[in-house]
């Protein structure tokens, strides 16, 4: 292995591997990092291998948080990575109310025209629209869960922590 942090993701992973590669007669070589060489599964070898594992495990946490706090505020932002989306809401719009009429995806779809992206000019897929219709159904279904689990969110991350909410009757119910 080149450092150990590629090995696993913390330090318990790391040492159950390195346990399980030396049971079967696999010998473990570290080519970079603090602790380069043969590792020796005995005695102090056993005891540096648990710290630097220890040690790896911190130092990908450092890494992770920082990229979680990126990604983060790029959401809050707006910004998204990937590709941009190819239905837009316009499209979106049009195919609901045309939906609503009575016609089908496969009929709506050759009238839709990709304003942006490599696809410029053309018509987008019937998967992609069925895909934008299910996602904007799953975010209409309960509008007020998504509300309050943001505002709980948001209550998160100002260090505030929500009030516990009773459970709501099931809806079938009322």
């Amino acid at each position: 292995m080149y450092e150990m942090k590629d090995l696993g993701r913390d330090a318990a992973e790391l040492t159950a591997l390195a346990d399980h590669l030396t049971a079967h007669g696999l010998i473990l070589e570290t080519l970079a990092g603090p602790l380069p060489g043969i590792y020796d599964p005995t005695g102090p070898g056993k005891l540096l291998f648990a710290f630097f594992a220890a040690m790896a495990e911190t130092e990908r946490e450092n890494i992770r948080e920082p990229t979680l706090e990126g990604l983060d505020t790029a959401d809050r932002k707006g910004k998204h990575g990937g590709r941009p989306q190819v239905i837009t809401d316009d499209m979106l719009h049009t195919v609901l109310r045309r939906r609503a009429n009575g016609e089908s995806v496969e009929q709506i779809q050759p009238d839709l025209i990709i304003p942006t992206s490599k696809r410029k000019g053309q018509s987008p897929s019937v998967a992609s629209i069925y895909r934008a219709v299910a996602e904007h159904a799953k975010r209409e279904a309960y509008p007020e869960a998504v509300e309050q689990a943001r505002a709980d969110f948001a209550a998160f991350q100002a260090d505030e922590v929500p009030e516990p909410r009773l459970a709501l009757p099931d809806r079938a119910l009322i």
